[in-house]
């Protein structure tokens, strides 16, 4: 077995058994909408279909990166691209940096396409990548190995940082970054990995010809956290240390996601411990197009399809009774309605120059 190989098998395994979670929240609990006694509307009319660089889906949600690359995985990747499948929502493989090195395990990503035919699926290639000297061609593998409607660049300077031998060099991924875009004939969606995306550094991905940004920020699983696990199995002090000391670095889900949508037209998708469809309401009131969730598919994608199957149907449900209850009957109007930033959100965000206020106001 290869060294990326049991790093993903041990990323896996330390996901599900540990405490990964980060100690702080999202800043979706300082987002509040406003309850319409009256919505004027009927449930039954309320849609949740949404356009994803041009392709529907019955539900704005997408089961985020998570795996690929061994057979634990391809077991992992064949449960998610069947409920993706039914329940017509989106999907993302993990890292295809393996399948580029290693082609003999392609088809544990490629089976996600192969069992969601229809769906929307995006690839994903890391930008330590881009550094070490992969660019256009290996973009294109990763598009084609699983025919992706768009291709995630995951950004884990913080992983790599904590992570044992991890690649931090940084430097000229924006070049990178636009060789691929100019490259390919889908979307890139700039991904982070648990630390969220400020707006000055969208503004530049969309320079750089990305289309979407997916935040991933704060509050969900902290790869810092992951890694601290790792480290301390293994002994290494150091990156036991770094891993705690920086288990909550970073910008919560709810300010990158409204500061985003605010000063660029990419499209944006709400990630980083969103985890019921009020908070994916409630990130369509800050502007978001679509959410990703991904630790706690993974959790019911290995107790079985009916668990997902079932737990995606009650996110998507209670989405739909949220619109309801304020008045939205697409997503569209509920990008409109009137909401509340509270507490330390509110004031995160009036720094950076976001007027609050005109969310109340709409």
């Amino acid at each position: 077995m290869s060294g990326i190989e049991t790093r993903k098998m041990r990323h896996i395994r330390v996901s599900l058994e540990e405490d990964v979670e980060g100690d702080i929240g999202t800043g979706l609990q300082d987002v509040r909408l406003i309850h319409r006694a009256l919505p004027e509307i009927d449930l039954d009319d309320v849609s949740t279909e949404a356009t994803l660089f041009g392709k529907r889906l019955k539900a704005p949600l997408i089961i985020s990166a998570i795996t690929g690359g061994t057979g634990e995985a391809k077991k992992i990747n064949e449960t998610l691209a069947r409920v993706a499948e039914e329940k017509g929502i989106g999907i993302g493989v993990g890292s295809q940096r393996i399948a580029i090195a290693q082609p003999e395990t392609e088809h544990t990503f490629r089976v996600v396409r192969d069992l969601a035919p229809t769906a929307f699926v995006m690839g994903n290639m890391g930008c330590p990548q881009l550094s070490l000297g992969w660019g256009a061609d290996e973009a294109k593998r990763c598009v084609e190995m699983v025919d992706a409607d768009a291709l995630a660049l995951h950004m884990n300077p913080l992983q790599e940082a904590v992570q044992l031998g991890g690649d931090t060099n940084y430097r000229g991924i924006l070049d990178k970054v636009k060789e691929v875009t100019e490259a390919l004939q889908v979307p890139v969606v700039m991904k982070e990995t648990g630390c969220g995306v400020a707006y000055e550094d969208a503004l530049r991905m969309e320079a750089a010809g990305a289309k979407g940004v997916e935040v991933s920020g704060v509050g969900g699983t902290s790869w810092s956290a992951v890694e601290y696990h790792i480290a301390r199995e293994v002994g290494k002090k150091d990156q036991e240390y770094l891993g705690r000391a920086l288990w909550n670095w970073g910008i919560p889900t709810a300010v990158s996601v409204a500061e985003i949508s605010q000063r660029t037209s990419l499209t944006v998708i709400a990630s980083g411990g969103i985890r019921t469809g009020a908070e994916i309401a409630k990130s369509f009131s800050l502007g978001a197009d679509a959410a990703g969730i991904a630790k706690p598919f993974l959790e019911k994608a290995v107790e079985g399809y009916d668990a997902l199957s079932q737990h995606v149907d009650h996110i998507i449900r209670e989405l739909r009774v949220v619109m309801f209850l304020v008045g939205a009957r697409n997503l569209e109007e509920l990008k409109h309605v009137p909401v509340l930033i509270l507490g330390r959100t509110a004031e995160w965000l009036r720094l950076r120059g976001v007027n609050v206020e005109d969310y109340a106001g709409r």
